[in-house]
């Protein structure tokens, strides 16, 4: 979570935009985010560049030799970040304006990729020398204090910037979306821990933060494994990742954040997941996403395949019949839910539930406090995590009470010292361990046939007790003789006070 200096130091800079004529929020947080992509692009091409130097991996920097921009060959180097920023403010002006971002717009040499169609209709509206001046000398006190919160991941604190800018935008979209912390994404992901053959999507990405954290986990986790094989470098560079929203922003942002992490073709499109647009099915091993919620659809723009198993107009509900569809045999999904889909009575809620329990697996319910998401959201959430079988598999399901994520519940969100992620995670990856808890406990598992005969509940509370400890407390006689003696006590300490007068 980013600190209350460095959410100052954005609004400085959200200041000096609206100071030189710039107020609609979606052209700010366009105009930073290619800002912060040029000094990006120039930081994880050096960063690229070392890390194919230890490990013997040849490697071939976009800056290298010359560029052709327009009509014009330019040397490479003199598009770089650090090559242009200590110049005059004209001078730099003119190279972002002629040279650099027509240098961006068309870094993608794929043409129909993701990054060419979305970076396409992008414009470079900083009026300016003067106001890109002051704009890029407020970028450079963040970045000096990103690197200053070098203890936290580097890559959290640039995600929680772009998290704090969009939320300039509103608390939450038309359909009910907000953003996912970049802690409870990482922890996600460290549960279903992606490997090198995966074929990862998340149909509502936004700005790709489950695929962005998927990929930093693999480099992370899988390092040799990828790097030294053709093929699944290939994979991961061109095949793994996919991701649809209907926002172009998001996806423009998104498509940007990918290739800021070295994903140099993912397959961000712009898509109506829930509609006859997405034909996807039997396609992927891995789901992970948190999809609007509370969004209410027409049915006639709903896919009849999703209607037939669960006739709702409730977006939470159907993306969960999405996910079914999408995924291959054998596919795991772990998303995030309101906890209305794990109790509502409705006869979509249940059917929605019965399908995931009788005709597949699900694994595990982890419940979060309603302060996860504030303070853009108030709501109640859960992490629900199954895998798709077509013949059933839930013999048993594991619930989690996660009563802290290491911040602080109310609207400011500070970091505290409680934080359940870690133990949620341990405890995820040794399922055998938890088979003995007691109900009381934080953790514990509960039997398929109770989960139906409590008609597919699975709200915790409806499985989880509470132990309670008899306190004794002193009789009425025992109470009565201490307040007459401390009334001794007083009448004692007035005559002694009085005498001294």
């Amino acid at each position: 979570m980013i600190t209350g200096e460095l959410k100052n130091k954005i609004d400085s800079l959200w200041d000096i935009f609206a100071a030189g004529g710039l107020v609609n929020p979606l052209d700010v947080i366009e105009q930073i985010t290619y800002l912060m992509f040029i000094h990006d692009l120039d930081y994880s091409d050096n960063l690229r560049a070392k890390e194919s130097a230890m490990l013997g991996l040849p490697y071939e920097s976009i800056f290298s030799g010359e560029v052709t921009v327009g009509e014009r060959k330019i040397d490479g180097n003199r598009l770089k970040w650090s090559s242009f920023h200590d110049l005059s403010a004209d001078i730099v002006y003119s190279i972002i304006q002629e040279w650099v971002f027509p240098f961006i717009k068309g870094l993608h040499s794929d043409k129909n990729s993701a990054y060419s169609k979305y970076m396409d209709d992008a414009i470079f509206k900083i009026p300016t020398a003067l106001l890109l001046s002051k704009i890029i000398d407020a970028l450079d006190n963040i970045y000096a204090l990103m690197e200053k919160m070098q203890d936290n991941d580097a890559n959290d604190t640039k995600g929680d910037v772009y998290e704090y800018l969009l939320s300039k935008i509103s608390q939450s979209g038309l359909n009910g979306q907000f953003r996912t912390p970049r802690h409870i994404i990482k922890m996600i992901v460290e549960m279903m821990q992606p490997n090198p053959d995966d074929v990862i999507c998340d149909p509502a990405c936004g700005t790709s933060g489950f695929l962005v954290n998927a990929a930093e986990y693999l480099k992370q986790h899988h390092k040799e494994q990828i790097f030294y094989d053709k093929e699944k470098l290939y994979h991961l560079m061109e095949k793994m990742f996919s991701g649809y929203d209907m926002d172009r922003t998001m996806l423009r942002i998104g498509a940007m954040n990918m290739m800021t992490h070295g994903i140099s073709n993912p397959y961000i499109e712009y898509r109506d997941s829930l509609s006859d647009q997405n034909t996807d099915k039997d396609k992927y091993s891995l789901i992970l996403a948190n999809p609007p919620f509370k969004g209410s659809l027409d049915y006639d723009i709903v896919a009849t395949d999703l209607l037939r198993v669960c006739k709702t107009k409730k977006t939470e509900l159907l993306f969960l019949t999405l996910f079914l569809r999408m995924l291959r045999t054998g596919g795991r999904c772990a998303c995030i839910v309101p906890d209305g889909v794990l109790f509502g009575s409705s006869t979509a809620h249940k059917a929605i539930r019965k399908e995931i329990i009788e005709n597949h697996r699900l694994v595990a319910i982890i419940s979060m406090p309603s302060g996860v998401f504030k303070p853009y959201a108030g709501v109640s959430t859960a992490v629900m995590v199954f895998t798709k079988t077509g013949h059933g598999g839930t013999d048993k399901v594991w619930f989690y009470d996660m009563k802290a994520d290491g911040m602080s519940l109310d609207d400011k969100r500070t970091s505290v010292a409680e934080n359940d992620i870690p133990d949620i995670i341990a405890r995820f990856h040794n399922l055998e361990a938890e088979n003995g808890r007691a109900r009381t406990e934080q953790s514990f598992f509960v039997d398929k046939q109770e989960i139906v005969d409590n008609d597919y509940d699975l709200s915790i509370n409806k499985y989880k007790k509470t132990e309670y400890v008899a306190e004794k407390y002193p009789s009425t006689q025992e109470l009565m003789a201490d307040l007459q003696e401390l009334e001794k006590e007083i009448t004692l300490g007035l005559a002694e006070l009085e005498g001294l007068l």
